[in-house]
């Protein structure tokens, strides 16, 4: 009965992460203490409390920082917000989340979203299959976005209903867009013309979410038009326009401070 015993106190020893057999009792597990080296974004002060749970488990995602608090708040407010910050803040993830959040609450009847395809450093050309197929790369941190707040299934469900849609900019001249949340991301990428052109797709009760960091231009210098738009915009009271910093990058602590050197 004993080697019995002693045989099932070494299983769950296995199995439960027990040691030091020699203080170990059926009765009682201890278990090897977890040092968790890994670092994960945690509220900050000004940023809604709370767990620090996977947000995409969350139906209404939490803001992480000050900064993703007042760009959550001016998407509430405004119909037409520009969010400029360097990279890891958050803003394209946040966009596309109120746009899911609008939709699936009936607030608007479909999703527009855009970004432009522009080469950086690789040609287009080269890549396989037909102009669908060599798009898909330039939109695909939109698809990872929306999957991540929707499933898979539900995701191709709403595209193939029109509820929503992925363009590269090119595409978005001459529409008219009502009942929309829009969102442009990487609009630094954007002439001043383009943006012109974009931000006048607005129609009736919609909302438009542009994104970009001016400092991470793909263009030649001088040609995009994100900075000079948002300081024009700056003296609208009806325009939100929401600069994020450092401080309020989510990812590892070392982009941060990358971006203070590069």
């Amino acid at each position: 009965m004993e080697a019995l015993m002693t045989k099932r106190a070494l299983k769950r020893m296995a199995r439960e992460g027990a040691h030091e057999t020699g203080q170990y009792d059926d009765a009682k597990v201890r278990r090897l203490p977890v040092d968790h080296r890994g670092w994960s974004p945690l509220p900050q002060d000004g940023a809604a409390s709370g767990d620090s749970r996977d947000q995409s488990y969350l139906k209404t995602i939490k803001p992480k920082s000050p900064g993703q608090a007042q760009l959550m708040e001016a998407i509430d407010e405004k119909n037409l917000v520009m969010a400029l910050g360097p990279a890891g803040t958050g803003k394209t993830y946040i966009a596309i989340s109120k746009a899911v959040e609008a939709l699936e609450a009936g607030r608007v009847s479909r999703i527009v979203l855009s970004r432009p395809a522009v080469e950086a450093g690789e040609s287009i050309g080269y890549l396989p299959g037909d102009m669908e197929d060599k798009l898909a790369p330039y939109l695909r941190p939109l698809y990872d976005a929306l999957t991540d707040r929707l499933s898979v299934k539900r995701m191709r469900a709403l595209m193939a209903e029109g509820a929503i849609e992925i363009a590269p900019v090119g595409f978005m001249r001459g529409r008219t867009l009502n009942n929309a949340f829009v969102v442009i991301d990487e609009a630094q990428n954007c002439t001043y013309m383009q943006l012109k052109m974009l931000l006048t797709r607005l129609g009736w009760h919609s909302t438009m979410v542009v994104t970009g960091d001016p400092n991470q231009s793909d263009l030649l210098p001088g040609i995009s038009g994100l900075a000079e738009v948002a300081a024009k915009f700056d003296a609208v009271s009806n325009i939100a326009v929401v600069r994020l910093a450092d401080r309020d990058i989510v990812r590892h602590p070392l982009v941060a401070e990358m971006l203070g050197v590069l």
